[in-house]
């Protein structure tokens, strides 16, 4: 039997990127992400639960990229796996931590008010090296007005 493990998300980036490198030289680019659900309560009020994921991107070209776009505040959209690491704490006790391992992300662009120059740069580039791809999902609200994908 298949097994599957995939996972899209979309959320609001919590902090700038992380970039480190593993002992063979492998670049690695961590995203903090936070998502926002919804519901109503026993009482019928709204209530909000937030959800924060730790998003990684391996690889130099992926890594650069994500690192450079990748800012505080904004939005994206990840498609990618759950990953498990476990280890024994010092202690003895079981531990275990689980992140996304990123295949494709979509950014959304920052609002008009908020774009910069970089910004401009970067997407001009990104479309020129034929980096913008179609989705295979249809995009909510946030993301109607386009985004630059990087993959």
């Amino acid at each position: 039997m298949n097994q599957m493990n995939q996972v899209l998300i979309e959320g609001n980036i919590v902090r700038d990127p992380i970039v480190k490198e593993t002992p063979r030289g492998t670049k690695v680019c961590v995203v903090p992400v936070a998502t926002n659900h919804y519901y109503r309560g026993a009482n019928g009020e709204v209530q909000k639960d937030a959800a924060f994921f730790d998003v990684e991107a391996w690889g130099a070209n992926f890594c650069s990229r994500v690192e450079r776009m990748a800012k505080k505040g904004r939005g994206l959209r990840v498609v990618g796996r759950l990953k498990q690491d476990r280890w024994k704490t010092a202690d003895g006790k079981n531990s275990s931590k689980i992140y996304i391992i990123a295949e494709h992300i979509d950014f959304q662009y920052p609002k008009t008010s908020e774009k910069t120059e970089e910004d401009a740069k970067s997407m001009a580039a990104t479309a020129a090296a034929g980096m913008m791809a179609e989705s295979d999902y249809e995009p909510n609200n946030e993301f109607m007005d386009g985004g630059e994908t990087v993959f």
